[in-house]
């Protein structure tokens, strides 16, 4: 049975350049980049073209790059270097639609005697600047807020947000796991301080993610040990996958503009059809300043974990929200904090797409949709009652 993968927002493939890329370094080339000896010392040189492209993405410089296991870790990196480097600030602000790596540490936070601010929302998932603006103080170490939410790919205002904390001396930390590589980023000219990404996000492995710091940034190590990433870092670098996120981003930086064009088309016919094809669908956040690739359809009325596993028996991955939530069977937090109401929050499917998707495969999720939602109404008793309601 052929996979029709529609689910990159959880995770992506490994490009074929990027395994070949990768594959040395899996076989004779195992030298530790530690070393004395020039076995190891031209693998470390191979980590340095690598911390190179990666910069190039991101409009960063090379010593502003650290590698680190995945975008969670950067994130947790990212937060106590900057608490830990403002000691006499108790104060955060993120937002209510964070990804777990954020939320779940910043409300750790608050038991540990931290004021959190959690900024809503609106019913198109678009942040609410002012609120932002409000609570801003001298006593806040940091503002932490996403780039782009992973579940319904609506993109927040950076540039204006560092504009805003850039005169208050707090640190500006932003999770870009899902931007990078999909929309153009400069690190520069979007004032951050600190970016986190995530290698399986764009065609590299598992097990690799970056930190961008930017220089003149107060920071200190999460993760302490040996002299690596500059003393940033500790622990023997992941040679491997450091050399395949290092080609995942040299491909994202030639053709991400072109791929996402495309992309972006496939998207909206997937949208567009089955918007027009399913009564009572609509699609959840802003429908013009989100990610290419993403979009989220609410279907009224039925469960998401049902219509999974419908599309699961025709080879169709899709997701009910994001991957590290995936089990609950509470509605989306990020769902809940836009007030989708609860009988379309449930049935919420996002689709992620990424390069390798083809035109056939829209048309197969577009074949196989509207009778799975059709089948699991018929079941359904909310549906019942609704339909009821609508004919009287």
């Amino acid at each position: 049975m052929k996979t029709v993968y529609v689910d990159n927002n959880a995770t992506s493939r490994i490009a074929p350049e990027v395994l070949d890329a990768m594959m040395p370094y899996l076989t004779e080339r195992y030298g530790n980049p530690s070393s004395m000896h020039s076995f190891g010392g031209t693998v470390g040189l191979d980590i340095k073209d690598a911390r190179t492209k990666v910069a190039a993405l991101i409009g960063a410089a090379p010593d502003e790059i650290v590698f680190t296991s995945c975008g969670s870790e950067s994130d947790s990196t990212a937060i106590w270097a900057a608490l830990n480097s403002y000691p006499n600030k108790k104060h955060i602000v993120t937002t209510r639609v964070e990804h777990p790596a954020v939320k779940n540490l910043c409300e750790t936070l608050t038991k540990r005697g931290y004021r959190v601010t959690f900024v809503r929302v609106d019913g198109e998932g678009r942040l609410d600047i002012d609120q932002l603006k409000r609570h801003l103080s001298n006593d806040t170490a940091l503002v932490s807020v996403m780039w782009a939410n992973n579940e319904t790919g609506v993109i927040f205002p950076i540039r204006e947000i560092a504009e805003l904390v850039r005169d208050k001396g707090i640190v500006l930390h932003t999770d870009a796991v899902q931007v990078a590589g999909k929309i153009p980023v400069d690190v520069k000219a979007d004032g951050v301080d600190m970016l986190s990404m995530s290698g399986h996000k764009i065609h590299a492995p598992k097990g690799v993610g970056v930190l961008y710091v930017r220089k003149g940034t107060k920071f200190s190590p999460f993760l302490i040990g040996g002299h690596q990433e500059h003393g940033r870092r500790g622990g023997t670098e992941n040679v491997a996958s450091i050399i395949g996120l290092g080609k995942a981003c040299e491909l994202a930086r030639k053709q991400f503009t072109k791929d996402m064009v495309r992309v972006k088309q496939l998207r909206d016919k997937l949208e567009s059809v089955l918007l027009e094809k399913v009564p009572h669908a609509f699609v959840n956040g802003d429908r013009e300043n989100r990610l290419p690739n993403t979009t989220s359809i609410a279907f009224e009325y039925v469960e998401g974990e049902s219509i999974l596993l419908m599309l699961n028996e025709y080879g169709i991955c899709a997701s009910s929200g994001s991957a590290c939530t995936s089990g609950s069977l509470e509605p989306s937090h990020v769902l809940r904090a836009m007030g989708v109401p609860f009988t379309a929050a449930h049935g919420s499917i996002r689709f992620s797409l990424s390069t390798y998707n083809t035109e056939e495969d829209i048309d197969f999720i577009i074949e196989k949709m509207p009778p799975i939602i059709e089948r699991l109404r018929s079941m359904s008793p909310y549906w019942k009652k609704a339909a009821a309601a609508l004919e009287v």
